[in-house]
């Protein structure tokens, strides 16, 4: 199967963690992880993961890299949103192999997001596409060594064509105001009048032209588990706040919350519910995981279980955090309340579009012998 990474040590995680817990006001304050923190996480093995084996690669089998996403996101879940996008290099597969090599040529870890909608009309050129354009949701982008961009190709088959710029070649719109996932740092981003050459876009979720084992676990659903992940990880950020809150006394002189039936029922309900969702959501991904390193083709059926496990994961973890908030009193209504910021972070992947509620129906109807009702869902 090949070498896999070498796992850093807890001493090394949690010089990192800890320095994360410090400056994640500075982080969200400004909204977006900047490089010298994101290079923190290269020692880690987290950015070389996905990079192929010939080009220095060190796998992270997914279902081990979904519980460094999850341990990430128990401290911040906008960092884990950043970092869950290194497994997106699985992409870059589809790219031609000189192409790859040329972007591995200084090293394996490379920081490659992408916005790629709304899709932007190209100019066919004789060597590429000219394009200018402006995309949203650019995840990360403000860290950067390549950003990819959509491009309209009637060729594509109904796929998106993503082109791979470099960074410098793109101009980012600091435009993001939101709520949750605050320093994801999902800005816009701006390109005008590029030339890209052909060699330089893929079909994002085409065939990798990499044959390794984890080219061959299934892309699309590789990602509805890391954005799930993030969710996971924010639920057990949860979960341990109230663990420490149980002692917390509001202004009315009543009991702490930790001496209430009712808290200490949503607890246990919350504990239970999120620890099973984990259990089927990792086991699920390693077992599909066994099967690619065996060589076995991934079924449509096990296909469909990735995608199941991760919206039932997504769902859990936002449920747990608003049914734990309406029992941890109003307090958290501050804006500087960490349960209130854990809150605001936990519906986002829910929300995400890998992890939309109709994966229910598509993986039912796979389940049940028919075909899904959403194009890309296998």
């Amino acid at each position: 199967m090949g070498d896999t990474a070498k796992p850093p040590t807890d001493d090394m995680w949690g010089a990192v963690l800890a320095e994360l817990a410090e400056r994640r006001p500075e982080f969200h304050s400004q909204g977006y992880i900047p490089r010298d923190f994101i290079e923190k996480f290269i020692p880690l093995g987290v950015y070389r993961h996905a990079t192929p084996m010939q080009f220095g690669g060190e796998v992270i089998p997914p279902h081990e890299f979904l519980k460094i996403v999850e341990r990430i996101g128990r401290v911040d879940g906008s960092t884990a949103w950043v970092v869950g996008f290194a497994s997106s290099n699985t992409y870059l597969g589809a790219l031609p192999v000189d192409t790859q090599a040329e972007i591995y040529k200084d090293g394996p870890d490379i920081v490659a997001v992408g916005g790629l909608y709304p899709m932007q009309k190209a100019e066919r050129t004789s060597t590429g596409f000219r394009v200018s354009g402006r995309w949203k949701f650019a995840s990360g982008s403000m860290a950067a060594d390549y950003i990819s961009v959509g491009l309209l190709d009637e060729s594509a088959g109904g796929k998106p064509r993503a082109a791979l710029v470099p960074a410098s070649k793109v101009t980012i719109v600091q435009d993001w105001d939101v709520s949750g996932m605050r320093a994801s740092g999902s800005f816009d981003t701006v390109v005008e009048d590029v030339e890209i050459p052909l060699e330089w876009t893929f079909i994002r979720g085409g065939e990798p032209l990499i044959d390794e084992p984890l080219f061959r676990y299934p892309l699309i659903g590789y990602q509805a588990q890391v954005h799930a992940a993030i969710g996971l990880g924010v639920a057990q950020g949860a979960l341990d706040y109230a663990q420490r809150a149980g002692s917390y006394r509001g202004i009315t002189g009543a009991p702490p919350v930790g001496e209430r039936a009712y808290y200490r029922t949503e607890f246990a309900k919350a504990f239970v519910a999120l620890q099973s969702a984990r259990s089927h959501f990792l086991d699920v991904a390693e077992e599909v995981w066994e099967m690619v390193s065996a060589g076995e083709a991934v079924s449509p059926a096990e296909k469909a279980r990735i995608r199941l496990s991760a919206v039932n994961m997504a769902d859990t973890s936002s449920r747990i955090v608003h049914d734990l908030s309406k029992v941890s009193g109003a307090a958290i209504i501050n804006n500087s309340h960490p349960l209130n910021l854990i809150r605001l972070d936990a519906q986002v992947p829910q929300l995400h579009a890998s992890l939309s509620q109709h994966m229910y129906d598509d993986a039912g109807a796979v389940l049940l012998g028919l075909e899904p009702t959403t194009p890309g869902f296998l």
